[in-house]
């Protein structure tokens, strides 16, 4: 099971590379097969998938335990950014009326805009063990799936207001922090205590430009100016795709009448 790379694959090589452009065809075609699914089939598919993102994230979990890290030190709750796709789409069922709209909203902007970045930036999944280095980028991929088919449900719905969504994205930043508090007390030490978020207020963050801005304006400005950064582009790309998708979705309404 511990299979490894004999070179491990470099960020912006041909395997990066190859595994974007499979990765953007997929999505493609996943959008076209979208088009005329009901929205109770969506949400339903939607919430297969996180459910399986929970079961691949387990046995992360245990890979990593067992095969990267030693000792319980190498043990964290997952609560990255990225961790935030899986539970939303989990329960995505179970909610209602405005609770479901606003999770909806979340896997249409602060999802995608994580798993763009780690797709663009992946040296964090660029690892030497083959089944992890699978398992990240699958795992990306399918965020970008259930941002599709959220978009798909999101545009028959009514205008959902992005505030909701901001106070979820700030709510889970401020657990991501309590984590990361925890851990340093715990642990103390850099290599293997929790950075949920890459917000950890004891480090400089390792994220290009803001670790500029934290040496250089502190820490706490840091990570005020790259939660401000997500959100604004977590906006922009919600907006955007919501405009392209009920646009689509005119035009085949207009060319079949």
């Amino acid at each position: 099971m511990d299979a490894r790379f004999e070179t491990v694959p470099l960020p912006y090589g041909a395997v990066h590379f190859a595994i974007l452009g499979a990765v953007l065809a997929v999505c493609v075609l996943w959008a076209w097969l979208l088009r005329k699914q009901k929205p109770e089939r969506l949400i339903r598919l939607i919430a297969a998938l996180g459910v399986f993102m929970l079961l691949t994230e387990v046995w992360k979990q245990w890979f990593v335990h067992r095969y990267v890290y030693e000792g319980p030190s190498s043990w964290f709750f997952p609560w990255q950014l990225c961790s935030m796709t899986m539970y939303c789409a989990a329960v995505l069922p179970i909610l209602k009326g405005k609770a479901q709209d606003t999770v909806l909203a979340f896997l249409c902007s602060y999802n995608p805009v994580a798993s763009f970045f780690a797709l663009l930036f992946p040296t964090d999944m660029m690892r030497p063990q083959i089944l992890l280095f699978t398992h990240s980028f699958l795992y990306h991929a399918l965020m970008l799936l259930i941002w599709l088919a959220a978009l798909s449900v999101l545009k028959r719905r009514e205008r959902v207001r992005f505030l909701p969504v901001l106070l979820l994205f700030l709510g889970m930043a401020a657990i991501a922090e309590g984590i990361n508090v925890i851990s340093h007390a715990i642990i103390g030490n850099i290599y293997t205590e929790a950075n949920m978020f890459y917000i950890t207020p004891y480090y400089p963050s390792t994220q290009p430009v803001f670790r500029t801005i934290a040496v250089r304006l502190g820490i706490l400005p840091e990570i005020l100016l790259y939660l401000a950064s997500i959100s604004a582009g977590s906006y922009g790309v919600y907006r955007l795709g919501l405009l392209l998708a009920k646009r689509s979705r005119s035009g085949r309404q207009t060319e079949n009448p």
